[in-house]
């Protein structure tokens, strides 16, 4: 069974008409609010796309004290775990391109190596894949384990399995245009476009459990593994809007991989690499328009004259006041609660006499009683001294822990505003906010919310932004195909100083 974990994949870019430009804009004053994927890919693709004399001068504006918003690491018995965005998927161009220009060595696997799956329905496992093979056998062991596991799944799932498959493969080869060369991949001012060009705007206007339906899965698929994996990589049920469905389904492809040392060196690179002028624990409490320029007011009481300003953070949770007011549909977002433990589950609590029984991924059905979405094994420290992972939609109190676990020796809890509340039809907010220089990146995430959708829905608003200002292309780039990045080996780089464990 390969990986479920978190998906991040590829979405849309591209093209708008001609817009009127700004008589003289200052290429010195582009500020853009948020230091995670969106920022960190917006700030370096405005600077590799635009001409370096004179290039644009970058500030970025981050509340907290680390860069890379959702990405974060946890260190547990001296091992680094991804406590946000986790996995990266095989065909997320942009980001491979990022890790590969920046220096930053893979992790395969990601961050979730396990392959002995187990479905839970709060009483017992309904189903199981087969307990792994020790380390160290043989190639043709595991390649026929691997075996055995797949006609399992074939036993109890039938030709929906395939029909899942074809499902996903047909949304993957949509998102893949937005990869083609810049004379056939337009700029878009507004969601709703960028997803129509591509053929996906459908699926973002019913539920994924509709759309499988009509792919011809049977309800028992439907109920167990599709709902494991929407439950782990979006905390959500098969009710989601089929786009974000059809992402989260592509996390069961195998080749996903990580960032050895943490996902968030991707937006601590782009945001080097870019020569952005970092403002780390600043947040911006407003956002006025002063007619030529805006003015961005911190919490440190400082005031900033942007002419361009890039919102690259959702605004659902955040305090920022617009003036004049912005006018964006609500959204809700989901939180995941992550949990890691260091300690030993209880057999007990799984119906289980041993702990050598408990699969390493537990995945959970949609039903009320069951208090978490998924638990699985990060590090096996010895024999009964583990280090877990748990996704939940509310906090794990130490009470329920007690009866999970027979020993507990580290518990750390993140609650992270990790994604929308996916909820067919979905409504976007426009990307320019106020019909002139205030852009909106995190609008695209009502569609599906993965780093590599946060890193093309940058570039799309990047493009945006030099297609309505006097910003010169640099040099070298032709409509006809998409620019090598320009872009500097970061690796191991200033190690101590960016570290962002939480």
């Amino acid at each position: 069974m390969p990986p479920l974990f978190l998906l991040l994949l590829p979405v849309l870019l591209l093209v708008h008409p001609p817009f009127p430009q700004a008589a003289a804009a200052a290429a010195e004053d582009i500020c853009i609010v948020g230091s995670g994927i969106s920022g960190a890919s917006t700030a370096f693709f405005l600077t590799n796309y635009t001409a370096p004399d004179p290039a644009p001068q970058l500030r970025v504006f981050e509340r907290r004290d680390r860069v890379g918003g959702r990405l974060a690491t946890v260190t547990v018995a001296g091992e680094v775990f991804e406590a946000g965005g986790s996995i990266i998927h095989p065909r997320n161009l942009h980001v491979r391109r990022f890790a590969d220009l920046l220096g930053l060595a893979a992790k395969t696997g990601g961050d979730n190596d396990e392959d002995w799956l187990g479905i839970w329905d709060g009483a017992r496992f309904v189903f199981k894949t087969l307990r792994p093979p020790p380390p160290g056998s043989s190639w043709l062991r595991r390649k026929l384990h691997g075996l055995a596991n797949s006609l399992l799944l074939l036993r109890r799932y039938g030709l929906s399995l395939l029909r899942m498959d074809s499902f996903v493969q047909e949304m993957l080869q949509k998102f893949m245009l937005y990869y083609n060369g810049f004379e056939s991949r337009p700029v878009f001012d507004n969601v709703e476009e960028m997803l129509k060009w591509s053929g996906l705007y459908g699926l973002t206007r019913r539920t994924l459990e509709d759309e499988l339906i009509d792919a011809g899965l049977n309800t028992q698929t439907i109920s167990e593994l599709v709902t494991v994996i929407t439950r782990i990589n979006y905390g959500q049920s098969t009710s989601i809007s089929g786009l974000a469905g059809a992402v989260s389904l592509a996390g069961s492809e195998s080749g996903l991989w990580s960032i050895k040392g943490g996902n968030w060196q991707l937006a601590a690179g782009l945001l080097k690499t870019a020569n952005a002028s970092l403002h780390l624990q600043e947040g911006i409490e407003s956002i006025s328009d002063a007619g030529d320029y805006y003015v961005l007011k911190s919490n440190k009481g400082h005031e900033y004259n942007c002419t361009v300003t890039v919102v690259a953070t959702p605004l659902d949770e955040v305090n920022i006041t617009f003036i004049p007011p912005i006018s964006i549909p609500p959204r809700k977002m989901q939180h995941t609660h992550t949990t890691f433990v260091r300690g030993l589950l209880d057999p007990k609590f799984f119906g289980l006499s041993s702990v050598s029984d408990i699969p390493e991924l537990i995945g959970t059905m949609e039903l009320p009683d069951i208090p978490f979405s998924c638990i699985s094994v990060r590090k096996k420290h010895g024999e009964h001294d583990m280090t877990y992972k748990i996704f939940s939609r509310a906090k794990l109190e130490d009470a329920l822990l007690d009866q999970m676990f027979s020993t507990r020796e580290e518990t750390i809890r993140i609650d992270w505003p990790a994604y929308p509340h996916y909820q067919a039809p979905e409504d976007f907010a426009p990307i320019i906010l106020d019909g002139r220089h205030l852009y909106y990146v995190n609008t695209f995430e009502s569609a599906a919310s993965a780093m590599e959708t946060g890193a093309v829905a940058a570039e799309n608003v990047a493009r945006l932004i030099i297609s309505r200002l006097p910003l010169g292309l640099r040099a070298g780039l032709s409509a006809a195909a998409a620019p090598e990045p320009h872009i500097e080996s970061f690796a191991g780089e200033e190690e101590g100083s960016q570290r962002v464990d939480l």
